[in-house]
């Protein structure tokens, strides 16, 4: 299931006035096979040194990297299925592959020896929408979240869980930033 999204972007138009540039559908959803009920949607991206005021160009569509690099910023929308519902008759390493090529910089993250754990180079603003999702650190310590419940990813290693029965609707927030 993959859910349907309305963005709606204003920009400006050439003699500086607010206008409306877009109201449609992100353009770039990922799905994965044998991933039943997966996806993520790109609905913004914007790299470093993109001013606020892009204008009417669209900067997901360019994105080379699902997470951006330093001063960079990504808006997605994650519909992690039931881990129930996720018994892929694909093999792993398949599925990993599949991740590296239509999730560029988010698929690279993922441990191939620990499913799902990933680092990135980022601090996220994770809220749940729907259904439950669970997050789980290095010391194998997680926390149940529920709608409505935000999380402060600060480029720790970890994993989402979902061990409801219904898929969660997470939106996150990526923002590039430097490891110390």
């Amino acid at each position: 299931m993959i859910r349907k999204i309305r963005r709606v972007v204003t920009g400006h138009a050439p003699d500086g006035q607010s206008v409306f540039v877009g109201d449609d559908a992100p353009p770039r959803v990922v799905t994965i096979n044998g991933m039943k009920g997966f996806s993520v949607t790109a609905v913004w991206a914007t790299d470093h040194g993109m001013t606020a005021l892009p204008g009417s160009d669209d900067p997901t569509r360019k994105m080379t990297t699902f997470v951006p690099g330093e001063g960079g910023t990504r808006f997605l929308v994650t519909v992690v299925p039931p881990d129930r519902a996720v018994q892929p008759r694909t093999a792993p390493a398949m599925i990993a592959i599949e991740m590296v090529a239509k999730l560029p910089g988010l698929g690279d993250a993922m441990e191939p020896d620990s499913l799902g754990m990933h680092t990135t180079d980022t601090v996220d603003y994770d809220v749940i929408m729907s259904g439950e999702l669970w997050l789980e650190l290095d010391d194998e310590q997680e926390v149940r979240l529920k709608p409505g419940d935000i999380v402060v990813q600060n480029g720790t290693r970890h994993r989402w869980r979902n061990k409801g029965k219904t898929p969660c609707v997470m939106y996150s927030v990526l923002v590039g930033a430097l490891r110390r």
